[in-house]
């Protein structure tokens, strides 16, 4: 495996934990600037928001310039923000923290991707986008339960720090482990870039992705409400209970990467459908704690296991110009995390209660199969022929 891979999952697992800890944190947030569950939600939209910007801006205006450098700059901006976040004295700044922090994510991720897939032989191009999101799974397993746990004993603001302090190894890791990457082609133009946009299976891709995620994300938002008014768990079950979670992502991600490089629709149609089931079985039996714990990571497993295929989907029907595709898909996944964080909300604001954006998870995802069976029906794709279909010298090392 190349080293340059371990160096992009490292840098995948600091941003993953600045997206996905707060949701562990989201009542200590709360409490600490006096606002209520839905406004404190809106730190996460709010992230989600700026990552779609992000990713499309600064991918854009980066197409003709070296990735490693670009790279190098995207985690500084993550650095400040989350210093920003943790220095933070009301939640107007916590919010400026959190969109600084978010601007890196969906070009870190998209140019990323393509980095990835261009370190590795044509059959393994899926496989190598899930070890980069192996960062962002491993987050999920060890950062985000150890992040909540210090949060809640030592201040959600200590939380922030120690992520700082991750973004400047992850800068060091990039730094030392991606090797020097060859120029973009000179072919390569924003201009070219935007020629993807043309295909409608990209843009079915994408809405694909914008409602798998803000199906599983709407749920997960507000996973500790759940947990602890619902399921009876006490608060200081909470970051433990995020390992099962994180576990079900590591394992969803690795399985959906192997067979994504054999067929990435019938892969998507699978862990969807499973998706739905999974948060219909979980708001019918949340009040179980045993139902809980295994919704909880089966949910993981099957939401995060489309992420490879998503991401390769995107990749291959943008053609020859995958970078602001490959970035637009990301700042898909976060917009979907914003709509399920958003509907989540209005759920419990409206009174229906905590499990309300599960169920509500549960029909925005059921939304996202059709779409797919929609798309898989006018265009089979073969089993990840991403390469054929990208710039070879856009990721070449020197």
């Amino acid at each position: 495996m190349p080293a340059g891979l371990i160096a992009l999952a490292i840098g995948a697992f600091g941003i993953g934990l600045t997206e996905f800890v707060i949701m562990g944190l989201l009542p200590e947030v709360a409490a600490s600037y006096g606002v209520s569950e839905s406004a404190a939600g809106w730190l996460i939209s709010g992230y989600a928001l700026a990552v779609v910007v992000g990713a499309l801006v600064l991918t854009a205006a980066t197409t003709r310039l070296p990735r490693k450098p670009v790279l190098l700059g995207l985690l500084v901006l993550f650095i400040v923000g989350n210093a920003l976040t943790a220095l933070a004295p009301d939640y107007g700044t916590a919010m400026v923290g959190r969109i600084i922090a978010a601007l890196c994510h969906g070009a870190f991720f998209g140019i990323g991707s393509v980095v990835a897939a261009g370190l590795v032989a044509p059959a393994k191009k899926a496989g190598a986008i899930a070890i980069m999101f192996t960062g962002l799974t491993a987050a999920n397993v060890f950062g985000v339960p150890f992040g909540t746990f210090l949060g809640q004993q030592f201040g959600w603001r200590s939380t922030f720090w120690v992520i700082s302090a991750i973004g400047v190894l992850a800068f060091i890791g990039i730094a030392a482990l991606v090797p020097a990457l060859a120029d973009p082609d000179d072919s390569i133009s924003l201009r070219r870039e935007l020629r993807a946009f043309r295909s409608g299976q990209v843009w079915l891709s994408l809405v694909v992705t914008v409602l798998a995620f803000g199906g599983m994300f709407g749920a997960f938002t507000y996973i500790a409400y759940t947990l602890t008014e619902v399921s009876g768990f006490a608060d200081a079950a909470v970051p433990w209970l995020l390992v099962l979670f994180g576990a079900g992502l590591v394992i969803g991600n690795a399985v959906g990467g192997r067979l994504a490089d054999r067929a990435i629709d019938r892969t998507l149609i699978v862990f969807i459908a499973a998706l739905v089931v999974v948060l219909a079985l979980f708001a019918l039996l949340a009040g179980s704690a045993v139902a809980a714990v295994v919704a909880l990571f089966l949910m993981g497993g099957f939401g995060f296991g489309t992420v490879p295929a998503l991401q390769s989907r995107v990749m291959h029907f943008a053609g020859g110009a995958p970078t602001l595709a490959s970035g637009a898909n990301i700042g898909a996944f976060n917009l979907g995390n914003a709509l399920g964080a958003w509907a989540g909300g209005v759920g419990i604001s409206a009174g229906l209660g905590y499990t309300s954006p599960i169920w509500i998870g549960a029909l925005i995802t059921g939304a996202a199969l059709v779409v797919i069976v929609v798309a898989a029906a006018r265009m089979r794709v073969p089993a990840a022929d991403v390469e054929e279909r990208m710039p070879a010298a856009a990721a070449a090392p020197r």
